[in-house]
């Protein structure tokens, strides 16, 4: 199976080094010296590592036969596409990859759906499902322990907790205020 794990960004300096947006959870891995990855565009590849570093928090890597910065600055947006063998599983029991994910049912607790996972988006802060509702409309589920309760691969279903207004456009109110000051209005003084 083959997956995106970064995309190339801008050059940087004049010896052919580039960024990367990483989009993967185990760059170690996937963008490690020697790892040799297909591209989309697939005539600009493959692409073989040849070395990494971080510089100011961002991952910059060096393609062998790539010397300087215009043959860096010609890889820009050029997706890195790695082989996966899709029975790998990420270390930690409660990681998942991106096409673990995709296509998975979404339910609330008590069963009710909610529609179909067709991305995930990788945010700095959190991840987030992208979940297509039977309607057609989409709805962001934030991927954190406290909204998504359960994540069930062999039943293909991701189950959430969402807090009110989340996947409806009504938020539930916190108080009857609004009921009491609807019930002034209709009275009156007499």
């Amino acid at each position: 199976m083959q997956l995106v794990v970064a995309r190339i960004g801008r050059a940087h300096g004049i010896k052919g080094e580039v960024t990367v947006e990483v989009r993967t959870d185990e760059p170690e891995l996937r963008l490690a010296p020697g790892a040799v990855l297909a591209t989309d565009p697939a005539a600009t590849g493959p692409l073989t590592i040849e070395t990494g570093r971080v510089h100011s928090g961002r991952l910059l890597l060096r393609f062998e036969g790539v010397r300087d910065r215009t043959g860096a600055e010609a890889l820009r947006n050029t997706l890195l596409i790695a082989e996966i063998d899709p029975e790998q599983l990420p270390e930690d029991e409660d990681e998942y990859y991106d096409h673990q994910l995709m296509d998975l049912d979404v339910v609330t607790v008590d069963g009710t759906a909610v529609g179909r996972i067709t991305e995930i988006s990788h945010l700095p802060s959190q991840d987030l499902f992208i979940v297509e509702r039977p309607d057609g409309t989409e709805v962001m589920i934030p991927f954190v322990a406290e909204i998504v309760t359960e994540i069930d691969l062999e039943e293909q279903r991701a189950v959430i907790d969402p807090p009110p207004g989340l996947i409806d456009d009504r938020a539930e109110t916190a108080s009857g205020r609004e009921d009491e000051r609807d019930g002034e209005q209709d009275g009156g003084d007499a």
